[in-house]
């Protein structure tokens, strides 16, 4: 007989990895007039998508096109897909095609839609990533070659993010996720201070900041950045899919091949992070993976470990990399059957739950019965079943500060 509760016993989900849709005219509204031509706006044209050589390609303003919403930002030209919000759509729907706002459910973008959402989900809280162009963290202001409007507009996203999608009806159920200029770290600093001031106590941060052309963890250069995660405790999140890279075979290797490798990403993220001894330097620093599942841990750090011992190459840590990663490393799951069935070995308490609301791969409307299932099949007790749902999260990113106690 199992030990799991019954579905209808799961507590409330936290969910730590959900998407918004950014607000179309919002920097349109908050921008100085001079700069609003160069800054995020979203214009509706009919536009033409195509795969070229295993890219997509977007022509626009075409007569017999398909209506769609397009971000420009200053060089930026980008165009809004279904993919950036299937959930709760018919199967056949998610498909890499044009769209508009109008097309997804409201509570891709509308706060009191989303909450709506959140009920029928059996969901209580949410921490939201970006969804279109800002991406998952933050590459499209990165990317932009005026770094002073970048930075204007990135602050526009995280007062947005903190007072209003995270204010109001939605305080304690919307938990806000701080964007930083990664094109400085000093600056990044400040507005980590600046943000946990108004109430944001985690950030979006790359899983490889080298491969988007910035300082790896090995240069010490993001030292006074995590200074400043130290000391507002704020939690550090990483979403897979933050470098702008994902792991593949080939070129011309299906997607397929590239989500089957998602967690690799994680993998080496997480090497990064022991090795540079960053964690080392920054003990009381906490790592949170997006969409990076969990099974790969013992066998990594097992890993990591005999290289270690083995004393290979020009690694000095005077402790095991395993100690480092010990309740200071999380990672979040939302279909990890191996991995649950091996959380003696993970640790119960690395492990945390994500709907991904409303990606095509999330779980809304059904999170609680995909929870269930996970945790039936992994004969997680009731107390393992309310880590993995609420208890972890809720250590994880200090939620205690919105009112969210048990």
């Amino acid at each position: 007989m199992s030990i799991t509760p019954n579905e209808e016993e799961f507590p409330l989900i936290i969910s730590v990895d959900d998407h918004i849709l950014e607000p179309r005219d919002l920097w349109q509204n908050e921008l100085p007039a001079n700069l609003r031509d160069r800054g995020p706006r979203c214009v509706r044209e009919k536009t033409k998508s195509t795969f070229k050589g295993g890219t997509l390609t977007m022509e626009r303003d075409v007569d017999d096109g398909t209506w769609t919403d397009v971000w420009l930002f200053d060089d930026l030209v980008m165009g809004v897909n279904r993919l950036h919000a299937a959930g709760g759509m018919p199967l056949e729907w998610h498909q890499n095609l044009p769209a508009i706002y109008e097309d997804f459910r409201p509570g891709a973008y509308d706060q009191a839609s989303r909450l709506a959402d959140m009920d029928l989900n059996h969901q209580e809280v949410g921490i939201n990533y970006p969804n279109t162009f800002p991406r998952f963290a933050g590459q499209g202001f990165a990317e932009r070659p005026d770094k002073d409007l970048s930075l204007m507009c990135l602050q526009i996203y995280n007062d947005w993010m903190i007072d209003e999608w995270c204010g109001g009806a939605a305080r304690g159920r919307l938990v806000p996720l701080t964007l930083i200029p990664l094109w400085d770290p000093v600056a990044a600093a400040a507005e980590v201070r600046r943000c946990a001031e108004k109430g944001s106590f985690a950030l979006a941060f790359s899983e490889n900041p080298s491969k988007l052309g910035f300082s790896s963890l090995y240069t010490g250069d993001w030292d006074v950045l995590w200074q400043a995660c130290e000391e507002t405790d704020t939690t550090i999140s990483m979403h897979i899919g933050s470098s702008s890279s994902m792991p593949t075979t080939s070129p011309d290797a299906p997607l397929a091949v590239s989500m089957s490798l998602n967690a690799h990403n994680a993998q080496g993220s997480v090497c990064d992070w022991v090795y540079s001894r960053t964690l080392e330097r920054f003990p009381s620093l906490k790592l949170a993976y997006a969409e990076s599942q969990v099974g790969w841990m013992p066998f990594q750090y097992e890993r990591m470990d005999g290289v270690w011992h083995e004393s290979v190459g020009e690694v000095d840590l005077p402790n095991p990399p395993s100690t480092y990663a010990k309740e200071r490393v999380f990672g979040c799951i939302f279909d990890d059957l191996h991995g649950l069935k091996s959380r003696d070995e993970i640790g119960m308490s690395q492990i945390i739950f994500e709907c991904d609301f409303p990606h095509s791969n999330g779980s809304f409307p059904d999170s609680r019965r995909r929870a269930w299932e996970l945790a039936s099949k992994a004969d997680l007790n009731e107390q393992e079943v309310y880590q993995l749902l609420r208890g972890n999260a809720i250590h994880v990113y200090g939620l205690e500060r919105f009112g969210i106690a048990n």
